[in-house]
């Protein structure tokens, strides 16, 4: 009696899991809803009877990312990898997760097979297209950064990125054209105007150069590689301020002013 008793209960115990198991519908309500811990505990009890559902461990990864738990996130992605090999997604989870924490060569192969994969897929071609850019693949970072753009023609980030892959590569003209187009959606970005500037410089036109450098300082005195190029600009433009600037921007540290300062001043 006392092991019938047992098995009743046991029985009972399991009926009780299956019937306060979340459906999916549930378990995505969840998650939209920033509620990470309750949808992890639900999609646990729901993986005691439906083992292996992809979308579920899906789900979970991206719980345990919110939650800063990456080591079980890549757990997840590599158990939905198990299932199938193919699964985009897993590949671009494992990727992101390695790009986020700087170990940019490791997450370069499991970016690319995702992008290979689901190229279609904006955020996983933005991310190769970054992703290119940390490891000084300068053109195939453009060519992803492009597609991304043409996928996406309002998203203000490809343009940002596109122009610094074209700097790297000498396309001074295209980089200034893509800042051009970044900051027309974000025109309060220091690191933009001033990566403008830098390429206005570069191809001779000074004033507009002049304008972001100045709106640069505008909003951090302290940089000095913009006081150094806005001396620079000035200088070249006959303004004797130019060359006091520039050993300003030298004295406090700027090496860009202290190499074109014998060029210019001279």
């Amino acid at each position: 009696m006392k092991r019938f008793n047992h098995t009743l209960t046991v029985i009972s115990s399991i009926f009780l899991i299956f019937s306060c198991s979340a459906d999916p519908a549930e378990i995505e309500a969840l998650y939209e809803s920033e509620k990470y811990e309750e949808a992890i505990s639900a999609i646990n009890r729901r993986q005691f009877f439906h083992i292996g559902e992809i979308k579920m461990l899906h789900i979970r990864a991206r719980c345990f990312e919110e939650l800063g738990d990456t080591e079980s996130a890549i757990k997840d992605y590599e158990k939905i990898l198990i299932l199938d090999e193919n699964y985009a997604q897993a590949h671009a989870g494992i990727g992101k997760i390695l790009f986020e924490k700087e170990y940019y060569r490791q997450a370069e192969l499991p970016i690319l097979r995702a992008a290979n994969l689901d190229p279609e897929n904006f955020e996983i071609i933005y991310l190769a297209g970054r992703s290119q850019l940390m490891i000084k693949n300068w053109k195939r970072a453009e060519e992803f950064l492009k597609v991304a753009q043409k996928m996406n023609p309002d998203f203000a980030g490809t343009y940002y990125y596109t122009g610094m892959a074209r700097a790297s590569l000498g396309d001074i003209y295209g980089a200034a054209a893509s800042f051009n187009i970044y900051l027309q959606k974000e025109p309060d970005n220091l690191v933009a105007r001033y990566n403008r500037g830098f390429a206005m410089m570069k191809i001779g036109y000074l004033p507009w150069a002049l304008e972001d450098f100045e709106f640069v300082l505008k909003n951090n005195p302290d940089h000095y590689e913009a006081l150094g190029k806005k001396g620079i600009c000035l200088a070249k433009m006959g303004n004797p301020e130019g060359c006091q600037l520039i050993q300003e921007a030298a004295k406090k540290g700027s090496d860009y002013a202290k190499n074109k300062m014998e060029e210019v001043c001279s």
